[in-house]
């Protein structure tokens, strides 16, 4: 089993959604000590922005891309080649203004690629990166209504879009609700890995 762990908190070691993320790591690599893990921080080791430069060296065709554009490709196709790689991923993905952080959506846009990761047909985009098992670690300071969640669709939309269609949700919520709220929402996170790897 190849594990690819994607953290993209700002937090650190005081990071829930990587405190969770971890804990589903672990969970895997106990049912499966042969399991190689890869981890990617995109917070110690930040992937840049999708701006007009890297457009620019998307679309121009890879004997025509310069030195600097080879280059810039070649770290979005770093990130493709991990995705690629892994049985299963765990994205560590906290609520940032009720949507995720700008590093995590750095990382989607690297892996977005027309043909490499998913495909247009006539009857709309089709996903290739199929045959994966998705854990996503959610952390946020409040608490939301599973059907009135501000994130996940958007989470749900941007993993199917590339064919990651299953996938395992984990909620840690009220963290900015003071300790009590924060130690129960910690808690529940704990019984939803333990469900979810049982």
């Amino acid at each position: 089993m190849n594990i690819l762990q994607i953290n993209s908190s700002v937090r650190g070691a005081q990071s829930e959604s990587i405190r969770v993320a971890n804990s589903i790591v672990a969970k895997l690599v106990a049912a499966n000590p042969q399991a190689q893990i890869n981890v990617r921080d995109l917070v110690a080791n930040p992937h840049p922005v999708l701006d007009e430069a890297a457009l620019g060296a998307l679309f121009t065709p890879a004997a025509q891309r310069t030195a600097e554009q080879a280059a810039r490709v070649a770290l979005d196709d770093a990130l493709i080649a991990e995705v690629q790689a892994a049985d299963v991923i765990v994205l560590g993905a906290p609520m940032y203004n009720f949507s995720m952080s700008v590093q995590l959506k750095t990382w989607f846009d690297a892996i977005a690629r027309a043909g490499v990761t998913f495909r247009y047909t006539e009857n709309g985009p089709v996903g290739l990166l199929g045959g994966k098992k998705v854990f996503v670690a959610t952390s946020r300071g409040g608490i939301y209504p599973v059907d009135g969640d501000p994130q996940v669709p958007q989470l749900k939309t941007l993993l199917n879009f590339v064919g990651l269609t299953d996938h395992t949700f984990v909620y840690s919520s009220g963290q900015s609700m003071g300790p009590d709220a924060a130690a129960k929402g910690q808690a529940e996170a704990d019984a939803q890995v333990e469900a979810a790897l049982a």
